[in-house]
């Protein structure tokens, strides 16, 4: 039974006229599983398997597998990143490139850092370059105008090396509410920056035209900006870009410049990748007493189904661009993730806010990462490896592989909702939301896992007032042991948030999705601490977000103020 949440969003967004959700699921099994006929397999007995994954709940591809499947040119991929050449042709080449991959439904990620400032020389004209934001509004003009007859919204990241000497501009562009709402934002933060940062030095800015220094700053005054901004506004993120390369698989075909619009997945020009998330609130089993424990074969067996699938994704899928199907090909890359952690917990009872909430996150991915590269290995064996092999990693290692990377944790945003849990490895933003959904509509849930919860344990009377009132119980009278379990995400501290990312990102092979979620009152100095703890983790990336610093937020607390909306 699909929640009210999950239906409106498959009506809006997913089904073809007509069509059910059951009828959806089988049309992407149908459409993937052709590609077993390719490798002489069986595509009805696959087609079968992979619509039980989807009808079940257990596992769901990205968005663009279950709306275009079956169509006519159907593309399948939700990510992609291309480069941007400095020069106006070349420019201008990407953006019409954009324009293609976002009309078909996947989003685009850009390094604008090869682009001269602005004040530079323009040789041809002999005028002056307007420097990389002024073509960001050129290109998010652009993908308001494509958005509005594309399969879903186009969404951009933007990424600029912290080494530009536009960086002031950039970090601070977004002051302003009423720009560049079609991209997400991301500093490509050095080694060499933090390093210079923590000595309080200075550091150079290149001007990437003649490689010359442009000026030498004071480190932490432009850490100090990123700081005041990501706590003012959300954004840019942070993209630790020498921690990605350093994970790079096959470095000899190039370096990583951005990641994808949610910055999970780091691509290599020209790039795409399939993703999609298997439900670990659908992964556990009951034992005696009515004891929940993870279902670890169950886990197992829906890894190397999902994996398979994905892989024939690549098989299938028309590209939108002849360079982005030549490079996926070379590398093969697709991105298993999860959802539903916040679920799973409280279905163990454990606090996110705990060490053995944080053991099981990191224990979850390896578990997944482990199993889905055997079957990668398996695939390669049977299928043949990706084509730039022998140049990669896994070369001397590995007999074979399939795939150059496996596991990527994205946010989920949509697919969850279908699924109906939580997203990626967030905790519960609220146990029951008000979210703004596609046309600006305002839809209330609560999560059934902790009505469940809380009725197992005779206590639903107590806290339900308080959590449709609120999305919390934290005011509520139940034991401190219930608040723990059912905290959420404005009360956990951030250093659990980095804990968990970090945890997830030791054994993932891509990047994670994970927002940093404060309450409004948090200072500036707890920004500073959770950029720096994520940094000191490994994270490849870090975003926070301050609660209300930003009008229209997708998630509120509690249902009330939407029941009046709706009224």
């Amino acid at each position: 039974m699909l929640s009210p949440e999950a239906s409106a969003i498959l009506k809006a967004r997913y089904l073809l006229d007509g069509e059910t959700p059951t009828e959806m699921f089988m049309r992407a099994a149908k459409h993937v599983a052709q590609a077993e006929t390719l490798y002489g397999a069986d595509a009805q007995a696959a087609a079968k398997a992979y619509y039980q994954l989807m009808a079940n709940l257990e596992f769901l591809p990205n968005s663009p597998t279950l709306i275009n499947a079956g169509k006519p040119g159907a593309q399948l991929a939700a990510c992609f990143v291309l480069p941007i050449e400095d020069s106006l042709a070349g420019i201008f080449e990407t953006l019409k490139e954009a324009a293609l991959i976002q009309q078909s439904g996947g989003g685009t990620g850009f390094s604008f850092s090869r682009l001269r400032p602005r004040g530079d020389l323009v040789a041809a004209t002999g005028n002056s370059a307007g420097g990389p934001v002024s073509f960001m509004q050129v290109y998010n003009a652009a993908t308001e105008a494509v958005k509005q007859g594309a399969v879903r919204s186009g969404a951009n990241m933007a990424v600029l090396r912290v080494d530009h000497p536009d960086i002031r501009e950039f970090i601070e562009v977004k002051r302003q509410r009423d720009v560049l709402n079609n991209f997400n934002l991301s500093v490509a933060i050095t080694d060499k920056f933090m390093a210079a940062v923590a000595d309080g030095g200075l550091f150079d800015l290149i001007n990437p035209r003649t490689g010359v220094v442009a000026a030498t700053v004071e480190a932490r005054e432009i850490y100090g900006r990123l700081v005041a901004m990501a706590w003012e506004n959300g954004e840019p993120g942070l993209f630790f870009i020498d921690t990605v390369n350093k994970a790079n698989p096959t470095p000899a075909l190039g370096s990583f410049e951005s990641p994808n619009p949610c910055a999970e997945q780091p691509l290599l020009p020209y790039e795409s990748c399939n993703l999609g998330s298997i439900n670990l609130a659908r992964m556990v089993r009951v034992m005696a007493k009515q004891r929940i424990s993870l279902d670890y074969d169950k886990l197992r067996q829906v890894v190397r189904t999902a994996v398979r699938f994905l892989d024939n994704v690549i098989d299938v899928n028309h590209f939108p661009l002849p360079a982005v199907g030549c490079q996926t090909g070379l590398t093969r890359k697709i991105g298993l993730g999860i959802m539903g952690l916040a679920d799973l917990l409280i279905l163990l009872d454990l606090p996110y806010a705990s060490k053995e909430a944080v053991r099981l996150t990191a224990g979850v991915m390896e578990f997944v990462t482990a199993e889905a590269r055997q079957m990668s290995l398996e695939l390669g064996v049977q299928r043949g490896s990706f084509p730039a092999f022998d140049a990669s990693i896994y070369a001397g290692r590995y007999t074979a592989m399939r795939n150059a990377t496996v596991t990527t944790i994205a946010p989920t945003g949509g697919i969850s909702l279908i699924g109906q849990c939580s997203s990626g490895i967030e905790p519960l933003f609220a146990l029951a939301v008000t979210r703004r959904v596609l046309d600006g509509r305002m839809l209330t849930g609560a999560n059934p896992v902790v009505w469940r919860y809380l009725a197992a344990r005779g206590l639903l009377n107590d806290a339900n007032a308080a959590v449709k009132n609120s999305g919390s119980v934290a005011a509520a009278d139940l034991p401190a042991e219930i608040k723990a379990v059912l905290a959420t995400a404005h009360e956990i501290e951030p250093r659990w948030h980095v804990a968990h990312l970090a945890a997830a990102q030791r054994h993932t092979d891509n990047g994670v999705s994970k927002t940093v979620n404060l309450p409004r009152n948090t200072p500036l100095e707890t920004v500073d601490r959770i950029f720096w703890e994520a940094y000191q983790a490994g994270c490849k990336g870090v975003t926070v977000y301050r609660d209300a610093s930003r009008s229209g937020q997708v998630l509120t607390h509690g249902t009330t103020e939407c029941a009046k909306c709706e009224q």
